[in-house]
């Protein structure tokens, strides 16, 4: 699996798909890691940042803190929760400095990727924007282009939404010419992007309501870091902060964790008095902000300096919980009567679930489907050779997974050069026969509407810790640099390609 970073044509050591946040990273990887293979990202937008480029709404931020959500090999120097442009900003110093941007294909949209045993090796189509065609063979396939669609945010089909007058809005598809400049607003929703949008646009319109379902957790703090203000006081270099710093929020975020499985009531109790400092004795907590979950079966949406709240409080902004009944001329109608007028209503429902992209794979001919597959670890799959899916964490930083899965897919790399192996997949061992098969994750742990809508579409998982995506940062950084890329479950190929590949040209 050997190729030179500058060679000509359409073939390449490692594909990646995708130039966001985990794309970015593992081509950083690729280069620190693997830096006499070739590789190649290709993604489908017109530009870097996936999620961050996707998302254009007022107030789009981070809702994890950028010591853990930033890589482990370039120091954040700002306030913790970032907006989005400081995100993208930071991504783009990545690039730059590690000259990434020679390695990626802007307007590609794969529309399908397939598998040859003969040949080992991977045949993935494109088109661009313009209708081109083109196509690319790898050796490996390093999947980063997330977990949900890009195209189309979700919205439920309510009673009546031809009817309304006003104008709907999803967060994921904002039309830049909106206008919300003396509205009346409806924000229908519960979670980071609704608690993100409704502080943002408060200041603007007439008045923004927050109507939810059901209510989340909010963890209110001050979007500071007192460690690294400290740390940088005393003038320490930015990269020992940053070490530090990390490290302490790892902690902290561990031991929370650890205290929402093993102290629920308490933290729960913790959380709605943080809350209660904010909106006062007299507001209704119990109805608004007390969930019937235990927290961290969802996520908890981490609210700066409690900016939410304190628009609440001000009277900006309200909120409502209640289920709507239907759509009206006017608004909302609400199950329990009240109607709620808007001009505008804004969807924050959620997303649409997207298995590796929702791109047709094929191995040998025959049509992958991931719900047939089991996972192993949450990044690779069952008879599926040469691919990894990069899935980060529901409970602590997307990009932590990033850097681990960075130094397994450059590791197992070496090890198949060491090997003379053209392929690799994994497979259940004797040992794993009778192994009780269940879906992707248990709900009574973590269960998100976009994740519960698709859960059909997911690979399966087994009862066994090695066939599950654990969700546990803390134990994988000890596992997954331990793992023994000659166990049972690990099926090495050693056929020589049969076909003549150029390389892709590198700029």
């Amino acid at each position: 699996m050997s190729g030179k970073q500058n060679a000509k044509g359409n073939h390449i050591d490692v594909l990646i798909v995708g130039a966001g946040i985990s794309g970015i990273g593992a081509a950083w990887h690729m280069q620190d890691q693997c830096p006499d293979k070739s590789y190649l990202i290709l993604e489908k937008m017109d530009s870097f940042g996936g999620t961050w480029l996707t998302h254009k709404y007022p107030g789009i931020r981070s809702d994890s803190d950028l010591y853990t959500f930033g890589y482990r090999f370039k120091p954040w120097t700002s306030a913790p929760i970032a907006s989005g442009e400081e995100i993208l900003k930071y991504m783009g110093e990545v690039i730059e400095e590690n000259r990434i941007d020679r390695h990626i294909r802007y307007g590609q949209t794969i529309t399908h990727a397939s598998w040859s045993s003969e040949d080992s090796l991977w045949t993935v189509d494109t088109v661009n924007d313009h209708g081109e065609k083109q196509n690319y063979t790898a050796n490996f396939l390093w999947m980063c282009q997330g977990y949900y669609s890009h195209d189309k945010g979700y919205t439920p089909e309510w009673d009546g939404m031809s009817d309304y007058r006003g104008q709907i809005i999803h967060p994921q598809t904002w039309p830049e010419d909106t206008n919300l400049k003396d509205k009346r607003v409806l924000v229908i929703g519960s979670g980071a992007t609704a608690a993100t949008l409704v502080p943002a646009i408060a200041g603007e319109c007439e008045h923004v309501a927050l109507l939810q379902r059901s209510p989340t957790y909010f963890w209110p703090a001050q979007n500071a870091n007192e460690l690294a203000d400290t740390l940088r006081e005393i003038e320490l270099d930015e990269e020992l902060i940053h070490s530090i710093v990390r490290k302490k929020a790892l902690f902290d975020q561990q031991d929370l964790i650890r205290r929402c499985k093993e102290e629920p009531e308490v933290m729960k109790e913790e959380l709605l008095a943080l809350a209660r400092e904010y909106l006062g004795p007299d507001f209704d907590i119990e109805k608004h902000f007390t969930p019937k979950y235990r927290p961290w079966q969802q996520r908890v949406a981490f609210i700066p300096d409690g900016d939410l709240f304190q628009g609440i409080a001000a009277g900006s902004a309200s909120v409502v919980t209640d289920e709507i009944d239907r759509f009206t001329e006017k608004g909302i109608l609400l199950k329990s009567g009240d109607e709620l007028e808007a001009d505008i209503v804004i969807t924050a429902t959620g997303f649409n679930l997207s298995v590796l992209g929702d791109i047709p794979f094929a191995i040998d001919g025959d049509p992958v489907n991931w719900a047939d597959t089991i996972t192993y670890r949450g990044m690779m799959f069952t008879d599926i050779p040469n691919l990894l899916w990069v899935f980060g964490y529901f409970r602590a930083s997307w990009t932590l997974r990033v850097d681990l899965l960075g130094d397994f897919v450059c590791r197992l790399l070496k090890h198949m050069d060491v090997k003379g192996a053209k392929s690799v997949k994994v497979s259940l061992r004797p040992e794993d026969k009778d192994m009780e098969i269940e879906q992707w994750i248990d709900t009574e742990d973590f269960n998100p509407g976009y994740l519960q809508r698709g859960m059909a579409k997911m690979p399966r998982k087994g009862a066994k810790p090695i066939w599950q995506h654990t969700q546990d940062y803390w134990r994988e950084r000890e596992e997954l640099p331990a793992i023994d890329l000659d166990g049972p479950e690990f099926v090495y190929g050693s056929a020589e390609a049969k076909i003549e590949t150029s390389k892709v040209e590198v700029a």
